[in-house]
């Protein structure tokens, strides 16, 4: 009995020993935390595209080119040679294994409809094929929607301009258009004409608008048409009409009411300019 206590005993104090063994922990060194590499987003959309030939062109059929075309790789630094295959997985020769089937490529009626499962022939003519926007190119509503849109505030503001424009400047700009004829129109026909001018060419009619030459030119003209001026033969020189005294000299290679124009500018010309105004007027 008393052995028997004695061995309780002893396995309590053994216990109780290793309960109070300091715990070693194991070190924690600073470890380096790896960054994962994200790999570069491919900003290639999977879907269906339509590529259209260019200004209008809509012929019943159009072949393209598929093979001995090239495309230069920046990041190579070097041309590379394209080829539409329906066997392969890449449209770059140097990519190629093994046998190369040839793709057609072939407009109809002026489009080309490819599906979205056609990645690799939708990649050569989205951004591979020399022919891409010169030739064709892909139709896209929103970038239509947005060229148009320019083009019709462009229009906008031109009918406007041509709207509140003031008559001697509606046919300083209408003579350039349609010349002497527009001597012969009345101020509602000169209305007309600008406006439908303004609408079908609303980039020069803005540029005629604010170019001052082109008042000046007008002025030019009604000046000799009156009488007032006159050019000579040879258009070297613009004499008055009353004396054929010379008023200035037209410089080599340039245009005889251009010339004008920039005369009437320098001071020498601002009088000459104040003496027709008067006998216009008379």
């Amino acid at each position: 009995m008393r052995v028997i206590f004695t061995l309780i005993i002893l396995y309590y104090i053994m216990a109780k020993k290793q309960n109070t063994v300091d715990t070693v922990e194991e070190p924690v060194f600073n470890k380096k935390i790896e960054t994962p590499v994200s790999k570069k987003k491919d900003d290639w959309v999977i879907k269906d595209r339509m590529y259209i030939l260019k200004d209008g062109v809509s012929p019943l059929t159009y072949s393209m080119k598929s093979s001995n075309i090239y495309w230069f790789d920046e990041e190579k630094g070097y041309e590379r040679e394209l080829k539409l295959t329906t066997n392969q997985r890449t449209v770059f020769v140097d990519e190629m294994k093994g046998d190369q089937i040839l793709g057609r490529i072939v407009f109809e009626n002026g489009s080309f409809f490819v599906k979205r499962e056609k990645t690799v022939l939708q990649k050569l003519l989205s951004l591979y094929h020399p022919k891409l926007n010169s030739a064709y190119e892909e139709y896209n509503p929103v970038e239509i929607a947005k060229d148009e849109l320019v083009d019709l505030e462009l229009q906008i503001e031109a009918l406007n301009a041509a709207k509140n424009l003031d008559i001697d400047i509606a046919e300083a700009v209408m003579r350039v258009e349609i010349g002497s004829e527009v001597n012969k129109m009345s101020s509602k026909e000169l209305r007309r004409d600008l406006l439908l001018f303004a609408k079908s060419n609303p980039d020069m009619f803005l540029e005629l608008v604010s170019d001052d030459n082109v008042q000046l030119r007008n002025f030019g003209i009604k000046a000799a048409e009156a009488g007032i001026l006159k050019l000579s033969d040879d258009q070297r020189n613009f004499v008055w009409g009353s004396n054929g005294r010379k008023v200035m000299t037209v410089p080599f290679d340039e245009h005889p009411y251009n010339a004008l124009a920039a005369f009437f500018k320098t001071d020498e010309g601002m009088e000459i300019y104040s003496n027709i105004e008067k006998r216009l007027k008379e």
